[in-house]
């Protein structure tokens, strides 16, 4: 029997980019922390483990390609450090894999505030605690699987995930400067950044996944209203002055090296898209 491709972390984005490989005919095997049901109808192997508990990782299989984007349950009372970094370790220990290591990382490692555009090769100091959790998630992965290929994913959107959708349909107001950009990747575009980067990424590299048209908070946001049905939308600032990240993530190398051509290289089209 061929060796599957293995998931960690079969969510909003890794259950699709499942569907995606059984539709390509791969042997698909997916850890599990709950009720397994839906995956095995899917046709995905269930494993029953939790990253958090290493002696329930001794059951994982050889691979032949990981993808590893275990998120944060905050109803599952862990500290995101201790999901993102510990378990991580504790995976990492545990995999076994013949090809390719991808990892979903986020554009919350970069901390710049001045709206200027930022690639792969921009510092990364980040300014809210997430992204730090997040960069030393990246750092240990360098330690165990440096041939690992990193996905620094912006803000994922798509069918059932519209940023601050409820919120507009109560009408609240958005806290925050309208006029800050938002960088984001329709989650259908984010498989194809998977499958790409499996087909065509450099080992050891980083790439961003984004859709590569950023977009002020108050022209998303009025336009997310009008998708949703909802009343204009409405801002106000904060309270006190915040510092926060403000920046726009260029897609340019994504495009050049692994040959990624989003279907909605808009957020225009991509919210379209999300009401069926």
């Amino acid at each position: 029997m061929t060796a599957p491709h293995l998931i960690l972390g079969c969510g909003y984005l890794g259950s699709r980019v499942a569907r995606a490989w059984l539709d390509r005919c791969h042997r698909v095997a997916a850890l599990t922390r709950g009720r397994n049901d839906s995956i095995a109808k899917a046709g995905i192997e269930p494993i029953r483990g939790d990253v958090l508990d290493p002696a329930s990782l001794r059951s994982l299989p050889e691979a032949s390609t990981v993808f590893y984007a275990i998120g944060f349950d905050r109803t599952a009372g862990k500290s995101m450090r201790e999901v993102y970094v510990n378990g991580l370790r504790n995976a990492l220990r545990a995999i076994r894999c013949t090809g390719p290591f991808l990892f979903v990382s986020s554009t919350s490692v970069y901390g710049q505030t001045d709206g200027k555009w930022v690639n792969e090769d921009s510092q990364t100091e980040p300014i809210e605690e997430s992204g730090k959790v997040v960069l030393d998630a990246e750092r240990t992965l360098q330690e165990f699987r440096p041939d690992a290929i990193v996905l620094r994913f912006a803000g994922i959107y798509g069918p059932d995930r519209i940023l601050r959708r409820q919120a507009l349909l109560n009408g609240e107001p958005l806290v925050g400067d309208a006029e800050k950009w938002l960088n984001l990747i329709h989650v259908d575009d984010g498989v194809q950044a998977v499958l790409a980067a499996e087909r065509n990424g450099k080992p050891g590299e980083t790439y961003l996944v984004a859709d590569g048209e950023p977009v002020r908070r108050r022209d998303f946001y009025t336009l997310a209203a009008e998708v949703v049905g909802a009343p204009t939308a409405r801002f106000e600032n904060a309270p006190q002055p915040i510092r926060e990240a403000n920046r726009r993530v260029s897609n340019e190398k994504a495009r050049r090296q692994l040959g990624f051509a989003p279907r909605h290289p808009s957020y225009r089209t991509g919210l379209s898209a999300c009401i069926i």
